[in-house]
């Protein structure tokens, strides 16, 4: 990433694009119509062949005191995110994915709460929007450090940085690598001093067919390296000890939790199989003794409790039953 730039902005806001002229002009409409005075928006065209950049041509030309408009060949949404930090010229950064929108409120009661509380990062809540409904998550203020890798919302999209420490940390998403805001977070956990919260759902979190988030298959295996790449970055950076207990849980969790349940929704039976033992395999291969976690043990939960029950043998048992749940989920039968 480049120095330090003159004439910062109190907001650098990076958008991501790649084929989504169907969502596009709703998103940049939600960010030309921000209250917050003095942000940018960057635009990274990730190689669409579309027709996403006549779109943003045209709020380029609309708003030439907002928005920067860069075209690249496609490298994915890291890659695209990677790009755009290049040309932040904000005390804050924050991200937008192309296919979602925000409240206009969104960067202003952000870099409020940013400037009031001196904060390093500032998380929010956000609405997941289906085609017929809409379902309000929740994010949560973090205690210290060790709870955000307990109780941790990765998404990129639903916080503001700053960007000074992004720069000094060195810290990129991983290019070629879907799950990446996991590991951008989770490695910059060690430099945040001050974590601030505000309790609105600003973004709109759009749920599609056939997006990153909701597309299973090999890809999924993906979170495999993105785990190693956390793992190794605090054994690198002299910290593994420090975090041994919440990277242990974080590693579990995420094993037998978010990453088991998209598994669990591949078709191929192969590759389904192939990734449940390796999930097994790997979680005894760096955490052996990980049923006496801190963690695990100390806060009572059913997902706990499912968790410890784990084995070899039943994993693929668990899978199924996974399966179920969803498909009856999805069908509006059943609710958590």
């Amino acid at each position: 990433m480049r120095g330090e730039k003159i004439g910062m902005v109190k907001v650098s806001i990076i958008v991501p694009v790649y084929n989504v002229e169907k969502y596009i002009r709703k998103c940049l409409e939600s960010l030309v119509n921000q209250t917050l005075e003095d942000i940018e928006i960057i635009v990274v065209n990730d190689g669409s062949t579309d027709n996403s950049q006549n779109i943003i041509d045209e709020y380029a030309s609309k708003f030439p005191h907002l928005l920067k408009s860069f075209i690249k060949k496609n490298g994915g949404l890291s890659d695209a995110r990677n790009y755009g930090l290049s040309y932040c010229n904000g005390e804050y950064i924050g991200f937008v994915d192309s296919d979602d929108y925000i409240d206009i409120k969104m960067y202003e009661k952000m870099y409020s709460k940013a400037k009031d509380e001196n904060s390093d990062i500032v998380v929010c809540d956000y609405n997941k929007v289906y085609n017929r409904k809409m379902k309000l998550v929740r994010a949560k203020k973090y205690v210290d450090k060790k709870n955000m890798f307990i109780d941790t919302l990765a998404a990129a999209w639903n916080k503001i940085y700053r960007r000074e420490m992004i720069m000094k940390s060195g810290v990129i998403f991983p290019k070629g690598l879907i799950y990446e805001d996991t590991e951008f977070f989770c490695k910059l956990i060690p430099y945040i001093k001050v974590a601030s919260y505000v309790s609105e759902p600003f973004v709109y979190y759009i749920q599609r067919r056939g997006s990153i988030a909701n597309t299973q298959g090999e890809k999924n295996a993906h979170i495999f390296r993105i785990l190693e790449n956390i793992i190794n970055y605090y054994k690198e950076n002299g910290l593994f000890k420090e975090y041994y207990s919440e990277l242990e849980y974080l590693y579990i969790r995420i094993m037998l939790g978010s990453s088991m349940e998209r598994i669990c929704r591949i078709k191929d039976k192969k590759i389904r199989n192939e990734l449940l033992k390796k999930t097994y395999d790997l979680i005894y291969k760096n955490f052996p003794n990980w049923k006496r976690n801190l963690y695990l043990n100390k806060i009572k939960s059913k997902r706990h409790l499912y968790m410890k029950s784990i084995s070899k043998n039943n994993i693929y048992i668990f899978a199924r039953i996974f399966n179920i749940l969803f498909l009856l989920k999805e069908n509006g039968l059943y609710r958590e």
